[in-house]
């Protein structure tokens, strides 16, 4: 009897599509993307002709309409597959994202049916200095000739290299505020330096962005003046339960290439599998990916019935408790859900011996992107501190 270890938790007919993309676009080309570093350009094309770039975007804007519950489904299966490929889906959806929630009607008709037609997307916010501190921005934006004009350097763009269309941040007299910045636009160039190319995620390059007089339209600013911080914050509290979609994905992996060899390995007149320190391995990371699932699912599921806050009064008590509770499951999710994937790689690694070490095995791959998850996206330990913010407020404050 042959069991289904990872039955989907969506729709069947939606898992059908995702599943059916992901074999024909995604996971042939895996290996490659990863050994040369490219942007999975064909297979992002694949899966926006499949829907499943902007399935959460709404119907109106050329998307599925569909709940985060349901991207977790996508992303999880896409990293299954390619992680590489997977973190290029989020970038596309941090600034489809921005645009949905927060740019004007004018933007939103303009870039929204043209994401889910596959454009590529860049979220562009860390910089040298500040890292991702989002507050303290060296890129300035002023007010010119109806527009903005923008200068300053981003840091480890990641999908910059294929990126038609950046969101980014800049500081303003108002404060932080996001804009969209077209790729071809005069002024913004690309630098790649030694120090862009990472060991795990590897979509093409994590290059710098510069920006040298570049001048957009007052329309491409996204929400209002000195509010950009709000809109990242947004954007990050639901693509980091994302990321928890592929870390699971990548444990998914781990997990089923060591099952496979444990099964098909024999040493001496026994199968591998049958050693009960094999069994124990398998069982610990089964249980561990497991609960990481249930928990990433769930996060999804209250971040779609708590709906937007953004809209609220920033001293409104219903957006204060929707951003703790927001910001407590994205934050569990992405630190369980990453730990766990680079627990399984390790523990892939460890069950097949010689054979999970060599270089044509894909458990090197898997390691290295589920570690650099650990820290992209918010660092494990950026997370633990917003949940002890969340544990502070619940007690309401010390003593």
């Amino acid at each position: 009897m042959t069991i289904a270890l990872w039955a989907p938790r969506v729709d069947p007919a939606f898992a059908a599509v995702i599943d059916a993309a992901v074999a024909a676009a995604v996971a042939p080309d895996a290996e490659r993307i990863d050994r040369e570093d490219v942007y999975p350009l064909a297979a992002v094309q694949a899966l926006a002709r499949a829907g499943l770039t902007a399935a959460g975007f709404p119907i109106e804007d050329g998307g599925g309409g569909r709940p985060l519950r349901d991207l977790v489904a996508v992303f999880e299966a896409v990293a299954a597959a390619s992680a590489a490929t997977a973190t290029s889906l989020v970038t596309i959806f941090q600034a489809g994202a921005a645009i949905q929630l927060f740019g004007g009607e004018a933007l939103r008709r303009r870039y929204l049916p043209r994401i889910a037609a596959g454009l590529v997307c860049s979220f562009a916010m860390t910089e040298a200095r500040g890292g991702s501190d989002v507050r303290h921005l060296d890129t300035r934006a002023r007010r010119g000739d109806g527009g903005w004009v923008i200068d300053g350097r981003k840091a480890f763009v990641t999908s910059a290299s294929a990126a038609e269309l950046f969101v980014l941040l800049a500081q303003t007299d108002a404060g932080v505020t996001a804009f969209a910045v077209p790729a071809d636009a005069p002024g913004l160039a690309l630098a790649v330096t030694p120090a862009t190319r990472t060991i795990g995620l590897r979509n093409g390059p994590h290059v710098d962005l510069t920006l040298d007089g570049v001048r957009i339209p007052d329309d491409h600013r996204i929400g209002e003046d000195g509010h950009g911080v709000r809109a990242a914050a947004t954007v990050l509290d639901h693509s980091r339960v994302l990321v928890a979609a592929i870390g699971c994905g990548i444990a998914r992996a781990a997990f089923d290439g060591a099952l496979a060899f444990a099964d098909h390995r024999v040493v001496g007149d026994r199968h591998v599998i049958e050693l009960q320190g094999i069994q124990w391995y398998l069982a610990e990371l089964l249980a561990e990916i497991d609960a990481a699932r249930l928990l990433t699912y769930e996060a999804a599921s209250h971040l779609d019935a708590a709906g937007p806050t953004h809209h609220l009064p920033r001293e409104a008590p219903a957006r204060r408790a929707g951003l703790l509770d927001i910001q407590r499951w994205s934050a569990s999710a992405k630190l369980v859900a990453t730990r766990t994937a680079v627990h399984a790689a390790l523990q892939a690694i460890q069950i097949c011996g010689v054979r999970g070490c060599l270089e044509t095995a894909p458990f090197g791959r898997y390691l290295r992107d589920a570690k650099t998850y650990e820290i992209a996206g918010g660092s494990s330990e950026v997370l633990k501190n917003t949940l002890g913010d969340y544990l502070v407020a619940a007690v309401d404050g010390p003593g």
